[in-house]
Formats: C-alpha cells, sequence, structure tokens
C-alpha cells in the first residue's frame, strides 16, 4: 500500500482547504469532446422572436456577445431549417442564403470573445399551423426533414430533449422509459453533448415538484449531459457537485444577467427577468437592455 505524504506549514494548508471549499462548482472547467469550456453555465435555447421576416437580425450581434465569455458555451434560440418548419413568428432561419449570412456576424462577434456557439436547429413539427405554413398548407411532421450527424460530424452535433414534457398535448404515455431508451440510442452516434429538460418543467414558464430525475438518463449516456429547467445557483452547483449534470443551461436568467457566470462567481445580487417582454418583438427592449454589474464590483 502506497500513501501520499504531505510536508509543509499550517498556513499553506489552511490557504488550500480555503481554496476547496471556494471553488464553485459551476465555474469549474470542463472538456466537452474537443472543446475546452472554462465553465459549465451554458446559455440556453431561447426563442425571442426579434427576427424579422425570418432573418437574423444585426441586434442579435449584441444581445449574443453580451453573453459571451472566453470558454462558455452558447446555444443560439431554434433556428427552422425550412419554410415548413416555423410555428412562431420572427425566429432565425437557417434555410436560405440570405440567412445564413445574416448568422455570419454573429457568429463571429461570439468566436471573437472566445465563446462556442452551437445552433439550435428547430422544426416545430405538428406545432405549426395553416397560418405558418406555405400557400396555408397543413403542417408536416418533423420527421419528413432528415437531419443526421454525419452532416456536420457527430463531435460538432448535440441533441436537445424533453421526454417529460407535455407542451402542446404531446406528452408521452411512459416518459422515463422514453427517455431511457434515447439516451441509450444516441450512445452510437458519438455527439458532443445531449441535453435534457428536468422532469419538474412539464410545461412552458411553471416549475413543478415531482420524483422524477434525469439522472438514469444521465447514466445511460456516454457523453456530455447538459440539464436544464428551472435551474438557480445553487441547485445548478448541486447538479455538478452530485455528477447528475456535466453542464447547466440557464434561461430566464441568462437574459436579464447578460454576465450570469461573473455574478454567479461574486455571488452578486441577479437582475430580475420580465417575462412580459420575452417574446416581444422590440430590438432593444428586454433583449439588450438588461445592466451589468459595475466594472469595479
Amino acid at each position: 500500500m502506497a500513501t501520499s505524504i504531505h510536508q509543509g506549514n499550517p498556513a499553506e494548508d489552511t490557504d488550500n482547504n480555503k481554496n476547496e471549499k471556494d471553488t464553485i462548482p459551476l465555474l469549474t472547467p470542463y472538456k466537452m469532446g474537443k472543446f475546452q469550456l472554462s465553465h459549465r453555465i451554458v446559455l440556453a435555447p431561447l426563442t425571442r422572436q426579434r427576427s424579422y421576416g425570418n432573418v437574423p437580425q444585426p441586434h442579435a450581434t449584441l444581445y449574443y456577445s453580451q453573453r459571451t465569455t472566453k470558454g462558455g458555451l452558447l446555444i443560439s434560440e431554434g433556428a427552422p431549417v425550412s419554410e415548413t418548419a416555423i410555428g412562431y413568428s420572427n425566429v432565425p432561419g437557417i434555410w436560405t442564403k440570405e440567412q445564413v449570412e445574416a448568422w455570419k456576424p454573429i457568429v463571429d462577434a461570439v468566436h471573437a470573445k472566445g465563446g462556442i456557439f452551437f445552433c439550435q436547429i428547430w422544426h416545430v413539427g405538428r406545432v405549426s399551423n395553416t397560418s405558418f405554413q406555405p400557400n396555408g398548407q397543413d403542417p408536416i411532421s418533423s420527421t419528413d426533414k432528415g437531419f443526421t450527424p454525419d452532416s456536420n460530424g457527430p463531435d460538432k452535433v448535440g441533441i436537445r430533449l424533453s421526454p417529460f414534457a407535455n407542451y402542446c398535448e404531446s406528452g408521452d404515455s411512459n416518459p422515463k422509459a422514453l427517455g431511457l431508451y434515447l439516451a441509450e440510442s444516441l450512445n452510437k452516434y458519438g455527439l458532443a453533448y445531449c441535453h435534457m429538460v428536468e422532469p419538474r418543467m412539464k410545461t412552458v414558464g411553471e416549475r413543478f415538484e415531482c420524483h422524477d430525475s434525469l439522472v438514469p438518463m444521465r447514466k445511460a449516456f456516454h457523453g456530455s449531459f447538459i440539464v436544464a429547467g428551472g435551474y438557480e445557483k445553487e441547485d445548478g452547483n448541486k447538479a455538478i457537485a452530485e455528477d447528475r449534470g456535466d453542464l447547466v443551461a440557464y434561461g430566464r436568467w441568462f437574459i436579464s444577467n447578460p454576465d450570469l457566470p461573473r455574478r454567479f462567481e461574486l455571488d452578486a445580487p441577479l437582475n430580475k427577468y420580465n417575462r412580459d417582454t420575452f417574446y416581444i418583438s422590440d430590438p432593444v427592449i428586454g433583449y439588450t437592455d438588461y445592466p451589468f454589474l459595475e466594472a469595479n464590483a
């Protein structure tokens, strides 16, 4: 049997213990496949409905840049993959050359600050209706638009799943089995991450107390696992410390606090968010006007 012996002065031991105690799990580095992340706080994909005519706008450059940190992971708002994929107004598409070109300065701004940026591609399926469809046709299933990890390289592809969600009457009869099956089945693709929404978020914006857990899915998936859904700082840290996830995605708190990682680091108070401005079309209000901490904070 071998053992390590540490010989040093008491002051050094005290400092080391203090550093260990002060470590914030959410602010520890993490290697997500080929991407080296400086912390574990992720910008969740958030529909903001400010892309007029389904084309990304210049104000989105500021919005995403504000929320970028060196080595931080950002996931874009859902970007419809075709004109039949839309179910909400003013969302940024990615199926035309004009749209792709409009995304480029946004991506460049994130990369310029050292951020890692994933695009959340999106097809709403039957959630859409005839008012969003070309020529007023009936919505088509999202399965009609195929996409495989091989299209972009699996190490650059992640997936977001909500097996417990019950939006728009989409609830499953056995969400636990569904989530576990999906997590296990995805292992063969070698994806960058699996991003799953907590069972407590069964409907939009409401958090329910429940006994279900993502832990079985987390254990079944062999890659990086992102948890999301109603997280605060404390339970986010706990999720990382207890190995219930590798990364934690934040939505509403990242909307109102563009410097969220910094605020968590300093244990600073958070700006309150205003749900009434989450989905308005204004390019500034409720979008890029939330204040940062003072520079000397």
